[in-house]
């Protein structure tokens, strides 16, 4: 049976949105909703915050949550996850098949949405998935910080750009656009071997993680999802979320008990 693991990345120094995973929708911190939410999904055996900063640490275990600290060096994400998943098999001595990043500016996730990160790992064939979602709009599109997706024919990612790709510039027929989302999940020697890569020249220039497995010629399998999903990026972006889980369904299931 394979053991499956939830990491949430977290930490305050945000460039484009400062203090980010502590901002308040509906009096919970926005990385209070990702863990909650998280943890309802029922093929994740373990749910953990990795952080680098005490004020996220101590509301984690406030809330009865499990944390790891971190190194404040990390550029990537994934490094960070990668570094707290050796920690946490060190110090529990479980080892983990799969590790699922749910990125801590995507309060809206549903447990769903993990599960279908998940299935392409079970069948052995991939090592890594993304979910993605489609851009409806040329507004959305041409928003650098919507990081756009383009597919092979079998649904291996291709490339990732902030750009608006594929280029619309001499095609005048209908484009099929995707984003790419903060749900990415990997076999776990996957997720070992990225710290063992050197950083490479298109992660750095698009300042996506996973160019740096496209760069080394592993694939990426991409999950179209169809939930409705609303990434955290910018303080504007709040607003949109704070109206969106006045209504939210999951909302309920947990708002009450904390």
């Amino acid at each position: 049976l394979m053991k499956s693991i939830g990491i949430i990345p977290a930490r305050m120094g945000s460039s484009r949105f400062p203090n980010k995973p502590m901002a308040l929708i509906h009096g919970i911190p926005m990385i209070g909703h990702c863990y909650f939410r998280s943890v309802l999904c029922n093929e994740l055996d373990e749910v953990y915050v990795a952080t680098c900063d005490k004020e996220i640490y101590d509301y984690v275990k406030r809330i009865g949550g499990k944390v790891v600290m971190t190194s404040n060096n990390h550029e990537r994400a994934t490094e960070r996850v990668a570094e707290a998943l050796l920690t946490i098999e060190n110090e529990s001595k479980e080892f983990f098949d799969s590790v699922v990043m749910i990125q801590g500016d995507e309060p809206l996730v549903f447990p769903e949405m993990i599960s279908e990160v998940l299935n392409p790992l079970k069948d052995g064939n991939h090592l890594v998935s993304n979910l993605i979602s489609k851009l409806s709009t040329d507004k959305d599109r041409d928003n650098p910080n919507n990081v756009k997706v383009v597919l092979s024919k079998s649904n291996n990612i291709l490339y990732l750009s902030r750009e608006a790709v594929p280029s619309k510039k001499i095609f005048s027929g209908k484009i099929d656009s995707y984003r790419q989302l903060g749900l990415i999940a990997f076999k776990s020697e996957a997720l070992k071997n990225f710290i063992s890569l050197e950083t490479t020249k298109l992660e750095i220039i698009e300042s996506v993680d996973m160019n740096r497995f496209l760069e080394n010629g592993i694939k990426i399998f991409s999950v179209i999802t169809n939930f409705e999903v609303d990434s955290v990026d910018i303080p504007s972006d709040l607003l949109r979320v704070v109206k969106k889980m006045a209504n939210d369904k999951l909302f309920k299931k947990y708002n009450n008990k904390f």
